[in-house]
């Protein structure tokens, strides 16, 4: 099985939230602001498509987003740079083939070159024990936890440290090479921007 990790398409949006909310409870619920939110300004949006079918997404924001979860709202309160990993979720019937480990070699070769660290929140519930694990297995440690408001979700907070970063900032600061493996997502809004002037 060939399994292709690319930026999403918007026709796809559709398609994505159906899948996020089809997760179950390790996974927060979308509705359609939210995904159009998450399509106009996050830094890493990414799918993983199989015989032409999406079989998973991953989304992340760098520490400047204009971004109100309150797990994300932790990590700038308590860090400086990171990239947030939001979600990852994964087509039911897909979840054993590695495309979860496909997603994670990808946004740290995405997150290794713009900040110290990748962060991320894995719900505390028994469901999510196998979330911890993988996450774990990854190099990620628990750094602390976090009670959602209004919620009975409370959120182990995990951080990995980018070992690369302190070289990649020492040799070129903040203007990387102009290759495409290093180039960022095109957002919409900022494209919008652009044209406006704005």
């Amino acid at each position: 099985m060939s399994i292709t990790i690319r930026d999403v398409q918007e026709h796809e949006l559709d398609a994505i939230l159906a899948m996020n909310n089809a997760a179950g409870s390790g996974i927060l619920p979308m509705n359609q602001a939210q995904i159009r939110y998450f399509w106009q300004n996050a830094d890493y949006f990414r799918v993983a498509e199989t015989d032409d079918c999406l079989v998973g997404f991953l989304i992340a924001m760098t520490r400047d987003a204009d971004y109100e979860s309150s797990n994300f709202r932790w990590f700038k309160d308590h860090y400086g740079a990171f990239v947030y990993v939001d979600r990852i979720v994964i087509a039911k019937g897909q979840r054993s083939a590695g495309i979860g480990r496909l997603f994670y070699a990808d946004v740290q070769s995405f997150a290794e070159v713009r900040a110290p660290a990748l962060v991320a929140e894995v719900f505390m519930e028994e469901s999510t024990h196998p979330a911890l694990l993988f996450h774990g297995s990854f190099g990620f440690h628990e750094v602390g936890q976090h009670q959602m408001p209004d919620s009975p979700l409370r959120a182990a907070m995990l951080y990995k440290e980018m070992c690369s970063y302190p070289f990649v900032q020492a040799t070129y600061g903040s203007q990387l090479p102009a290759v495409p493996w290093l180039q960022g997502r095109r957002r919409p809004a900022a494209d919008a921007r652009r044209a406006t002037g704005t």
